[in-house]
């Protein structure tokens, strides 16, 4: 880069920075030189902060997307100080359920910040365990969609049809895997940057260890005191689920290979971001151009991962499990998350439309195109009728497909691997979506307890990691 060039970027991002600090509040600007001081003593001094690279994850939420503007702004102040500043990566683990508004807003949010000509910012995607550049525009992998697909049937069976495992568990079983990878690549980091909250943290731990015992995977008492350890368990945890879950037919998968052992620091923000409201916040509103995605996933919420989409699950689960109406259980689930939609910004007709006609077609179409999943399917996930040995097969055949009731016998059969008519086993995989060796596989297997993820979910006793240098860590990844 030419002296020249050099003198006119720096212009720029000065430019950027005057930008950014203009939609501060008074609150704001004390947090950024409070954020400021806690990467300078984490890097070991300003003499240091040149080498000094930091990890935050993005998932396209508000708070994610507010930690990442104050960072940005800490980056661009530090380089406006000192001849240099530390290094930023930005790490989005890219699931199925993610969307493309989601990826748009994740995009517009960079070209404000103007990340992507500067070469002190990393911006990666981490897909069916493999680092990629960010590329709001890529098409979802193919392997990694069908991959997604077969883990929400299998953990939705698992579980008997709980709604909560069934679209979180997936996400909240790679976490392990995207750290180590978002930390170790390309010569690592030094720092993991989060905004979330302690409480969050261990609600996240609490459902995610929750979720290994109850495939009986070893799980210790003492969770490990660095964060490499914490990710390694992690993934550690999830490869036993799975293990579990698919039984003689899992493919294991690639394991991260880590590149070095250096210790990775934590720096906690939560409690600079106590008094903003970062849902509406004109730095997101304003300057990031941020806008809510009304089918967007919050993982941080189990009770209310996809609010749409769970109100829909609802609806189905209670006109084919409780002999109700799909309009009571969908308007059911609507009236209990409607404070939490108005918080996220949903749009008052999409919520009022939850459990119409209207709102049914729209929600059934996102689960098409997003997990490849139609109704039928969806019906058979909820009612789970081939676990426990087929105890429930009867009453989901009466309740959704009464022709079939003929042929429960040969149905048995099938399941029990003997010999069957083709067509009546490829009824079996068409219906449920999953192949017929492992449909015998949960004809063979228990699920999970009842309330396994309900006690998960508001279990808050647990400690997170605590260091020198931390009092609460991150893996939620929102």
């Amino acid at each position: 880069m030419s002296a020249i060039h050099e003198q006119a970027m720096n212009y720029v991002y000065q430019q950027v920075l005057q930008r950014l600090i203009g939609h501060f509040s008074r609150a704001e600007r004390t947090a950024l030189q409070l954020l400021i001081q806690r990467i300078v003593v984490a890097a070991g001094g300003m003499e240091q902060i040149g080498d000094y690279k930091v990890l935050v994850t993005h998932g396209a939420g508000a708070g994610s997307s507010y930690t990442l503007a104050l960072l940005r702004a800490a980056q661009l102040t530090m380089a406006g100080r000192a001849p240099r500043t530390f290094q930023l990566r930005v790490a989005t683990l890219r699931h199925t359920g993610m969307t493309q508004a989601a990826l748009d807003t994740i995009h517009r949010g960079y070209s404000a910040l103007f990340f992507h000509d500067d070469p002190r910012v990393e911006l990666l995607m981490v897909e069916n365990r493999e680092v990629l550049p960010f590329n709001h525009l890529r098409p979802v992998s193919a392997t990694g969609r069908e991959a997604s697909r077969q883990n929400m049937l299998m953990v939705g069976h698992l579980t008997c049809g709980d709604i909560r495992a069934t679209l979180c568990n997936d996400v909240y079983l790679s976490m392990g895997d995207f750290y180590q990878r978002a930390t170790s690549w390309n010569g690592g980091v030094h720092a993991l940057v989060s905004g979330d909250s302690s409480r969050k943290q261990r609600q996240y731990l609490a459902w995610l260890k929750k979720t290994a015992q109850g495939a009986g995977v070893p799980v210790p008492s003492r969770t490990p005191l660095d964060l490499n350890g914490l990710f390694a368990h992690m993934d550690e945890w999830s490869a036993g689920y799975y293990c579990d879950a698919y039984g003689e037919h899992s493919l294991a998968a690639e394991r991260c290979a880590k590149e070095d052992d250096r210790h990775l620091a934590y720096v906690g923000i939560a409690d600079l971001m106590n008094d903003v409201d970062s849902e509406s916040a004109p730095l997101l509103t304003q300057f990031l151009g941020y806008k809510p995605d009304e089918f967007g996933f919050h993982f941080s919420h189990p009770a209310y991962a996809n609010p749409l989409l769970m109100a829909h699950l609802s609806g189905l689960q209670a006109q084919c499990l409780r002999d109700m109406d799909y309009e009571d259980g969908a308007a059911g689930y609507v009236r209990q998350a409607a404070p939490f939609m108005r918080r996220k910004h949903i749009q008052d007709h999409l919520i009022n439309q939850a459990g119409t006609r209207e709102g049914r077609t729209l929600a059934a179409s996102h689960i098409q195109a997003l997990f490849g999943l139609d109704e039928n399917q969806l019906n058979c996930l909820l009612f789970s009728p081939f676990v426990r040995h087929g105890e429930q097969l009867e009453s989901f055949l009466r309740q959704c497909h009464p022709g079939m009731l003929v042929a429960l016998p040969e149905l048995h059969k099938a399941l029990q691997g003997k010999p069957v008519a083709d067509m009546l086993q490829q009824w079996a995989c068409d219906i449920s979506g999953l192949p017929i060796t492992l449909l015998q596989h949960l004809y063979r297997k228990r699920p999970a307890p009842a309330d396994l993820y309900v006690n998960a979910a508001t279990q808050a006793s647990e400690p997170c990691i605590a260091g020198p240098e931390a009092r609460t860590c991150q893996f939620s990844g929102r």
